[in-house]
């Protein structure tokens, strides 16, 4: 029985923090070299992920998210109700608002004034405060 290399496409995935889609589209765009098994499933060789997990990052803060849509901006006004909070964010031509949890409010320092990132995938929002 032949033993193949590397790590199927989904477990590189959760080892370098993005999505399987990421890496199908790094595949394409020639950032990732792949292999295939017997099955025809990808295999990304160790050195591969090795070298994306601690390559540099464009985001500091929510590294680990997948989201294509990133709306940077200024904190317009945080509204906080109980263990909720609603956080609109001036970005640009847009004024994105989310529903999050006052903690992360106070985590992520959100006031204001303050530069964060509004990150939207699907119907969810998230937030993550700017460096910098």
């Amino acid at each position: 029985m032949a033993r193949y290399e590397g790590l199927l496409l989904g477990d590189a995935a959760r080892a370098i923090g993005v999505s399987t889609d990421t890496l199908r589209r790094w595949e394409r765009a020639g950032k990732l070299r792949t292999t295939r098994d017997a099955a025809n499933r990808r295999r990304v060789p160790r050195g591969e992920v090795e070298r994306l997990a601690r390559g540099p990052r464009r985001h500091q803060a929510g590294d680990r998210l997948s989201a294509r849509n990133r709306f940077p901006g200024v904190v317009r006004s945080v509204e906080i109700d109980g263990v909720m909070a609603l956080v609109e964010i001036e970005a640009g031509p847009h004024l994105v608002t989310a529903a999050v949890t006052r903690d992360a409010v106070d985590e992520l320092g959100l006031a204001p004034g303050v530069p964060a990132t509004a990150a939207v995938k699907a119907t969810s929002v998230m937030v993550e405060r700017a460096t910098g």
